[in-house]
This record gives structure tokens, sequence and C-alpha cells, in this order.
């Protein structure tokens, strides 16, 4: 009882002269600040957020034995999402998907199309109507240093937000799907936290456009799969550019599957650098083009070639039927007309 008693009152004394007895500041004895506007400062992230948060989605994926979740980012009023390819695949072949909005409705999707090469699909969720949509903005004006926001559901964590810069532009990134297919992605590289589960969802500029889908991050576990597999961000996430992402979408919208726009060669890397041409088909545009075997690519327009895969993602940025010149390792140059042909999904 004595112990108890003293213990109290010390500690009473103690706290008492702590704000009257020492006159030092108690931040306790101090009154409430205002309560703060809601009004958020145009081009901060805060305003990103607020603009976009309700046009990003969660979805959650069922097929076979997969069980997984990714984001989206709402398209239409009507239901039509973006996403990435490699979220939705296992549920493309009767699997289940449902979409949960921000303000935690629910809504049964379908997969309207996708396309493995590039990561990109389109998935349209079931009686809604009047949803709020996203901005698209442009990709082919970005500027390393650039601020940038990501949104998505990271480790099933709905409405994250994270930003960051534009690290780096016109990165080749490759990956495989779950179905084999590979994706190569001419990629904006940025220092946004990204993590698995945020493969879906919209990169954005300070106006809240889109100006990008992330979907894939470099972790030491995994080197660059899609999402990242069970890695964390470690400052190096890619997203793919949405002027690609849109010609992508529209096509599946429209047809109900995506065009891939092609050479019509194998190519490698080459010792001294560049993309070496190892093998045209026969009628196709290469061949057309008067490209042939032990050619070496060192530019596309303006852009550096300097392996195989910058070439690939390189001429997949663009649309079929667009004219290009390639210049070669002997400082002539190629002129040529990009083809096009429908993407096949396993």
């Amino acid at each position: 009882m004595v112990g108890g008693g003293a213990g109290a009152a010390g500690g009473y004394l103690a706290g008492s002269g702590g704000s009257s007895g020492s006159g030092g500041v108690n931040a306790l004895d101090q009154p409430r600040p205002a309560e703060q506007t809601n009004d958020a400062p145009e081009g901060s992230v805060q305003a990103v957020a607020e603009q976009v948060m309700p046009s990003v989605v969660q979805l959650q994926v069922q097929g076979g034995n997969t069980v997984g979740e990714g984001s989206g980012f709402v398209l239409s009023g009507d239901g039509y999402i973006m996403t990435n390819n490699h979220v939705v695949e296992a549920a493309a072949n009767g699997g289940r998907i449902v979409v949960v909005f921000q303000d935690g409705r629910r809504a049964q999707a379908e997969v309207v199309g996708r396309d493995p090469t590039t990561d990109v699909a389109v998935v349209r969720a079931q009686g809604v109507d009047g949803l709020p949509t996203v901005e698209l903005g442009r990709s082919d004006n970005l500027a390393v240093g650039q601020r940038v926001v990501a949104i998505g559901s990271p480790f099933d964590l709905a409405g994250t937000v994270t930003s960051g810069i534009v690290s780096s532009l016109h990165r080749p990134v490759t990956a495989n799907g779950q179905d084999g297919q590979a994706t190569v992605m001419d990629a904006i590289q940025t220092d946004a936290a990204i993590n698995p589960g945020n493969s879906g969802g919209p990169l954005l500029n300070m106006q809240g456009q889109v100006v990008g889908i992330n979907s894939a991050i470099y972790s030491p576990q995994t080197a660059g799969g899609p999402g990242g597999g069970q890695g964390g961000n470690v400052g190096i996430g890619f997203s793919i550019p949405i002027d690609q992402a849109r010609r992508t979408a529209d096509e599946i919208i429209e047809n109900g599957y995506a065009t891939q726009t092609f050479i019509g060669a194998v190519v490698g890397t080459a010792p001294q650098g560049g993309a070496v041409i190892r093998e045209v088909q026969p009628d196709s545009p290469a061949a057309r083009a008067g490209l042939e075997a032990g050619d070496v690519v060192v530019r596309m327009g303006e852009r550096r070639i300097d392996e195989s895969n910058t070439l690939v993602a390189a001429v997949r940025t663009r649309a079929p039927g667009e004219q290009v010149t390639f210049t070669l390792a002997d400082d002539s140059t190629v002129q040529a007309t990009l083809g096009g042909q429908r993407v096949t999904v396993n």
C-alpha cells in the first residue's frame, strides 16, 4: 500500500512539475491548430491522388490453381478497364475476375482482349454505369527527372499512392508471362515505389493524366519479371508508355484483338553493338525494304539501337503502316514501311 501510494504521488508530482514548475513548454498544453482546408495545392501529389483515386481499381483474379491481384484504371463509364495482360491472363480461359472499386463496390468482369507481347489487356466490369474515368495523357514528351505518381494495390493494399520521378526513358525490358509468351516493353523507368499488386495501375504526371501502365520492377530476386514476382521495390520500376497502350486498347475494344507492329526479321545483338539481322522472312516489310541477313541496324530514325531488344521495342512503339528509316553500321540507310499482324494468345 505504501509503495503503491508513493509511486502514484511521485508520478503526479513529476508530471505537474514538468508543466508549471520548470517553466518549460509542454506540447500537450498547446491548443490544437486550425483545421486544415481540403484544398490540395494544384500540381501536388495530394491533388493528383484526389483526382485519380476514384478511377483506380483493384482486380482480384482466379483461374485454375492461380489466385492473385493487380490494379487497373477505368477507361469508360460503362466499365472498360485497362490493366496488364499478366494480371488477368490466368482468368482468360474460364477464370474469374472481381473488380473492387474505390468506394468498396464490387463487380464481376470479363476479359475483352489482351496482348501478351506488350503486356496490355482490357477487361469490362459487368452491370456498372457512370463510373469516373481517368484522363489519358501522352508519353512522347516525357522528360527524365519529371515528377510522377503511381497508384495501385501493392500487396493487396488498395489505394496506395507513391511518388517519384521519371528515371529514364526507352528502357527495353523483357519478361515472360505465365503462358510463355515474351513481353518486350519500351519502358518508362521510374523510382516511384512499385510492388507486386501495383501491376496494371496508372503512372501519372502532375496534371493527373495517365502517362504509363505500371508493369514490372527490377528485383534482385526476379530481375525484372512481371510485377516483380515476390521481390520488393528497390527503386527501379517500369511502365508501359500510354501512347502504345492506348493504341492497343483501342484495337482491343474495337476488334476484340490487338495488332502487333513488325518488320519480319529475326534479330540478335551484334558483338560491336546494334541489332544484327539473322534472317529475313519472305515478302515481309524487311524483305521489301531490302534488309538482308548480316545487316546491322544501329539507328531507327533518331533513336540509337544498341542491341536486339532495343530494336524490337522501338518497332513495337510504332503503328502498322508507319514509314521508318533504319541506319546500318556502314552508314547506309534503308526505308521501310512497318507491317501489322494480329496478336495470337495461348
